[in-house]
């Protein structure tokens, strides 16, 4: 699904706090009794994926982004394998600037928690997909959930005017935006039309069929559409023609595709097609299936932008605070690292 479409999370026994179902130990984390002296430790990764991260393997099986991880976690020999919760489940052709996910890695007694940049420089060593790329590592509490903990995702949609034709649009920015051919937008239309999607509502009308949410009622506490910056891709002589935007909403989560039908609508604003007091209309309709909120943005130009988790904040290279609670932190520099992560892991397991 498109945008992290998560239901509250569930309320939870005493002996699970974590919310992530039973481990496959019989607990939750730390030490095993009677299990071979075994200890989990927990993370949460930040990680890019471009859109087109999917595979067929044998018969009929999807692979995608989370596949990849697993399959880059099994070389940590962890003793029970590596299983990683993603906080927003994204469709095919929506692209991911930071995503986030929670794993559990449990190791014999007495050997140490791998440190987070060893982690994170090990699982892009292993990733086998180009387009997936793991941005930062810290050790969390073992009751760190990475879908339900969210308090705000964030999502990007980019606009392109004035394409005429398909082939007019640089080939490097296909994939990533929607081509309009209009060469103008009523931004302020648009604009006008969003607040109507403001606040808490319930956004039935917006939702595609195949939602597992069991309430169609989200809170919106940002819409924005502003003029995005210039493609580095287009030619001098094109640049005069053509015109990015951005469309940006923010939420703790979302309904499936809620985020690509808001679009099309406020798009449809834009072109005239609608006046912004129709959005009001369509939102107090809750019909999912009207003539025009049954439009669906292309999934090519969505981008999962961030996701937040209440009281985190940066505090240093090598640290992070979440929720009081004190963690060790990576972020990956980049190419210009000098840590070799094969070596790193091998010497932190001794």
């Amino acid at each position: 699904m498109d945008l992290g479409s998560a239901p509250r999370a569930p309320q939870c026994a005493q002996a699970d706090v974590s919310g992530r179902g039973p481990s496959p130990l019989g607990l939750s984390g730390g030490r095993v009794p009677g299990g071979g002296g075994l200890r989990g430790h927990y993370y949460n990764l930040r990680f890019s994926a471009r859109s087109g991260v999917a595979a067929v393997r044998g018969a009929q099986r999807a692979v995608g982004v989370l596949n990849y991880l697993e399959e880059a976690a099994e070389r940590l020999n962890s003793v029970v394998p590596v299983k990683f919760t993603i906080s927003s489940r994204t469709d095919a052709g929506v692209h991911a600037l930071c995503n986030t996910a929670h794993l559990d890695i449990q190791r014999r007694s007495g050997r140490p928690p791998f440190p987070p940049e060893v982690l994170a420089q090990a699982l892009n060593t292993h990733l086998k997909h180009p387009a997936i790329r793991v941005l930062q590592a810290f050790r969390v509490p073992s009751d760190f959930h990475a879908r339900y903990a969210a308090t705000s995702r964030t999502y990007l949609y980019r606009l392109a005017t004035g394409c005429l034709q398909s082939e007019q649009l640089p080939v490097f920015e296909r994939s990533l935006c929607w081509a309009l051919r209009p060469d103008y937008l009523d931004v302020d239309a648009m604009r006008e039309a969003a607040q109507h999607l403001l606040g808490t509502h319930d956004f039935s009308a917006f939702q595609s069929a195949g939602s597992p949410a069991t309430s169609s009622v989200r809170t919106l506490h940002r819409v924005s559409v502003s003029l995005g910056p210039a493609s580095p891709y287009v030619l001098p002589q094109e640049s005069r023609r053509l015109r990015f935007w951005n469309l940006e909403f923010e939420s703790q989560s979302f309904l499936y595709r809620q985020v690509r039908r808001m679009t099309a609508v406020l798009v449809a604003v834009g072109l005239g097609v609608l006046l912004p007091a129709q959005v009001k209309m369509i939102l107090e309709s809750r019909d999912p299936l009207g003539k025009h909120q049954a439009h669906v943005a292309p999934a090519h130009g969505l981008f999962l932008k961030s996701v937040l988790y209440g009281s985190l904040r940066e505090s240093g290279p090598s640290s992070c605070i979440l929720q009081g609670v004190q963690c060790e932190s990576y972020r990956d520099p980049g190419p210009s690292a000098e840590v070799n992560p094969v070596t790193a892991l091998q010497h932190s397991r001794h």
